[in-house]
């Protein structure tokens, strides 16, 4: 089936294997090893999502299979260390005599997205929404699409996948607007976010060396240096990707205009927003229930989501804070 599937390629879109080298050469370029480990992730993603469909009767067991291989993947490069850290704090206060390793890993680039696209895509599968992809090549990439492989937005499979496979031709207006699009994000990445990381970070080395109205504009330069940079980041991605003729789903529409907190999060990194909504606070059970158990989906969503941002207590901290806000 793999080598059919290899063998089908010549017939399908037209330009997705230079796409598909430019992203492996992409990420082959952060570090040439972990390219091992997204081929793998695409190949057993990919038999997955084809084994879900197929079958009726165990469907459920390579749903988890795969999600059980996705997660751990992920959980071994990015948090591993941050947990047995503090396991061994905690061994350590009850005087045992054991440490579990601490490995110091350099994380994969995009593990953090792709995985999410993926599981996303094998619970569309498994809930009759999309159908697998039978073309592996398309399939990989979709997992390895250079534009946003290493900060999104987080495709869904119903989304992306067709256009991968649409014949293309050369489109003047989406080229210009594509290049336009690109060109705003550029600017805010270097000109805005790179200048104003020059005073945060200063303060941030230094932060007992700073007080009152000086940390109060640090903290408000570092507002928008992450905006600037997160979303000029996206617009470069989405900019690339409509030169090519496709189409990223819009990651940020004025979230510093929201007017309360939940608007914010409809309005800030959209695309991870909606895949927890869909993928985690709906199959949860969503607003039905009672007010408790509502409010507990809602702390449950919003601490994975600070573990997502980052392996660190803080980020637990900041995703529980939003979560009680809302």
């Amino acid at each position: 089936m793999f080598l059919l599937s290899i063998g089908n390629c010549r017939k399908k879109s037209n330009g997705y294997v230079w796409l598909l080298f430019t992203g492996y050469y992409f990420y082959a370029s952060w570090k040439p090893a972990y390219l091992g480990l997204i081929i793998l992730t695409t190949v057993v993603n990919f038999f997955a999502g084809t084994s879900i469909y197929k079958s009726k009767r165990h469907k459920k067991r390579f749903l988890l299979s795969a999600l059980l291989f996705n997660i751990s993947a992920l959980f071994f490069f990015k948090y591993f260390d941050f947990f047995s850290f503090n396991l061994n704090g905690i061994l350590q206060l009850a005087h045992w005599q054991i440490q579990l390793p601490q490995f110091k890993l350099l994380l994969p680039l995009g593990i953090s997205f792709y995985t999410l696209q993926v599981i996303g895509y094998l619970f569309d599968v498994y809930q009759g929404k999309l159908k697998p992809e039978r073309h592996f090549g398309i399939f990989a990439l979709f997992l390895c699409f250079f534009p946003q492989l290493t900060a999104g937005p987080i495709e869904r499979g119903g989304h992306l996948l067709p256009q991968l496979k649409k014949l293309r031709s050369f489109d003047y207006a989406k080229a210009t607007s594509g290049v336009k699009l690109f060109t705003f994000g550029l600017f805010k990445k270097l000109v805005i976010a790179d200048n104003l990381g020059l005073v945060v970070d200063r303060v941030f080395d230094a932060l007992p060396q700073y007080k009152g109205f000086s940390l109060i504009i640090t903290m408000f330069f570092y507002t928008w240096q992450i905006y600037a940079d997160f979303s000029g980041y996206t617009d470069m991605a989405r900019g690339i990707a409509r030169m090519l003729g496709i189409d990223l789903l819009e990651n940020f529409n004025t979230p510093y205009l929201a007017t309360s907190v939940r608007d914010f999060w409809r309005r800030w990194h959209i695309s991870f927003s909606n895949w927890l909504k869909d993928y985690i606070y709906i199959p949860l059970g969503g607003n039905r229930g009672a007010v408790l158990k509502i409010m507990s989906n809602i702390l449950i969503v919003f601490l994975i989501s600070g573990l997502w941002h980052g392996a660190g207590w803080n980020f637990v901290v900041w995703g529980l804070l939003h979560g009680a806000w809302i």
